[in-house]
């Protein structure tokens, strides 16, 4: 893996967080006014699809889904997940590159 591609990775990551904590914030303006909401299990999904640090984010600064399981678990959980395999990525590149083909 090169430098432009761990780069890249970080963009993305950082642009899906960005998307994943728009989702929540959404949702948690949706609550409050009564609006049409995003379900769930399409939230989680979002969580575990490597936006759990934007949930997280979004978790602790708008206190959204902070009492509902499995959220206060899950959202710390993926959060530190991602981020130690971004770590793992940067610190080991030939590894990842040589383990995924």
């Amino acid at each position: 893996m090169t430098i432009d591609s761990l780069f890249t990775l970080l963009a993305v990551f950082a642009v899906w967080n960005g998307l994943v904590f728009g989702v929540y914030a959404f949702d948690k303006i949706a609550a409050q006014q009564g609006g049409w909401r995003v379900r769930e299990d399409t939230l989680i999904l979002l969580a575990i699809a490597g936006g759990g640090a934007g949930a997280l984010l979004c978790q602790r600064l708008l206190r959204h889904k902070t009492r509902k399981p499995p959220f206060p678990v899950l959202l710390p959980l993926m959060a530190a997940l991602h981020l130690v395999l971004l770590v793992v990525f940067g610190l080991f590149p030939q590894v990842v590159s040589h383990a995924i083909g």
